[in-house]
């Protein structure tokens, strides 16, 4: 089983994610990756991961990994990956082929997988090329995975919407 949960900043989507992966894990080890790459310095976020390993501490196996998805999914596992959209900032650099190819093997694999991706497409165009580019790949790579998953939920407010 595949799910995704896609929506805005803090609009509710991990804890939902949490709450659906847990349920597909049945009392299974559950594995939590978490992509985002802490070399940047940012003392804010730092403190935010922190707080993130302690809360989901009891109940999953953490493990950061910011590029090398594929890497730490095996068959017959089920994972939480929070989220998609940091993965993507991390993999900027890669075409958009190895992007999508990476996508495709992750909705192949045999093993329950729930990601998470936040909505940024819904503003202006920037003027700027790479977040123009960064935008673009996010609602390619949203694509990309709704197409590979079974279910496929919009978040607002706390509340998942059944999309797909």
């Amino acid at each position: 089983m595949k799910t995704l949960y896609y929506g805005g900043q803090k609009s509710g989507k991990s804890s939902l994610a949490e709450a659906k992966a847990l349920e597909l894990a049945n009392g299974e080890k559950l594995v939590y990756i978490a992509t985002y790459d802490d070399s940047y310095g940012d003392a804010e976020m730092a403190e935010r991961i922190a707080r993130h390993r302690v809360e989901r501490a009891e109940r999953f196996v953490s493990v950061e990994e910011p590029r090398d998805l594929i890497g730490q999914i095996a068959p017959g596992g089920t994972y939480l990956i929070d989220c998609m959209s940091m993965w993507l900032l991390n993999t900027l650099e890669w075409d958009e082929k190895r992007v999508l190819s990476q996508i495709e093997v992750l909705g192949a694999v045999d093993a329950h997988i729930v990601f998470v991706l936040n909505d940024v497409g819904s503003g202006v165009i920037s003027a700027e090329r790479l977040s123009r580019t960064y935008v673009d790949r996010s609602g390619i790579v949203g694509q990309a995975l709704a197409k590979a998953c079974d279910e496929v939920y919009e978040v607002k407010l706390g509340i998942g919407v059944r999309l797909k």
